[in-house]
């Protein structure tokens, strides 16, 4: 199963952007996953090619329509696709690893990228959309939240990491921050590598990188060790 991600966006040209390069481009090569761009204005029904309006209610900004947006995920979207409806959005639940594991072991996403001041409701509720954030911050459009969750889930795809187990200990996958890594030359500028790590005695590294884990993860996210020591 090739996972299959659909961007509904005024801007496609914006893709694939990092998406084509290292890793996530690479993998697009070889088909490893898939990507269809769609422009929402080509959904306009009026010669000025409209998507937007005033906001019901006054205020500042403008809305996309809900008919416009529609009529475009319907179009990349069928009624018999089982992929997930999202959309990019400040306001949504904040992604997580979790969430990027679900994703990456289905066959992939519908990804709505909003812009202007918002979506109108309607459309959201009526698509059933799933809004998602990257963080508590305002970006001038989805596109570039929708990049970030696409590099995060194609990196777990099958085959995309030469080395599986690179993936399974890194932040967020434990629960923990990741350890500090070390590699030569043996010595920088008067710093070593902790002798542990060139020991050989492989029990005792493991439990070095977790105690580390750990510790960087009790003075850097106080939430994440609250959360981990819950569990």
């Amino acid at each position: 199963m090739t996972f299959r991600a659909s961007i509904l966006s005024l801007y496609p040209e914006m893709f694939p952007g990092p998406l084509g390069t290292s890793l996530a481009g690479r993998a697009l090569e070889r088909g490893d996953w898939e990507l269809a761009l769609h422009q929402i204005r080509d959904h306009a029904t009026d010669r000025h090619r409209s998507v937007d309006d005033t906001p019901a209610g006054g205020g500042a900004g403008m809305v996309l329509r809900a008919d416009i947006l529609a009529l475009a995920i319907d179009a990349a979207s069928p009624a018999d696709d089982t992929r997930p409806r999202l959309l990019m959005s400040p306001r949504g639940r904040p992604l997580d690893q979790a969430r990027v594991r679900d994703l990456a072991q289905g066959p992939g996403a519908v990804i709505v990228c909003g812009r202007f001041e918002g979506i109108d409701q309607r459309v959201i509720e009526a698509r059933g959309l799933e809004e998602v954030s990257i963080g508590d911050y305002i970006l001038s459009g989805g596109e570039l939240a929708a990049m970030v969750l696409l590099d995060a889930v194609v990196r777990l795809l099958p085959g995309v990491m030469g080395n599986a187990e690179s993936g399974a200990l890194e932040s967020f996958e434990t629960g923990l921050l990741e350890h500090p890594h070390y590699t030569r030359p043996r010595e920088f500028e008067g710093r070593t590598i902790p002798d542990i790590l060139t020991s050989g005695d492989h029990a005792r590294i493991d439990r070095w990188r977790r105690e580390e884990a750990e510790r960087l993860t009790r003075e850097r996210r106080p939430d994440l060790w609250q959360r981990f020591t819950d569990s």
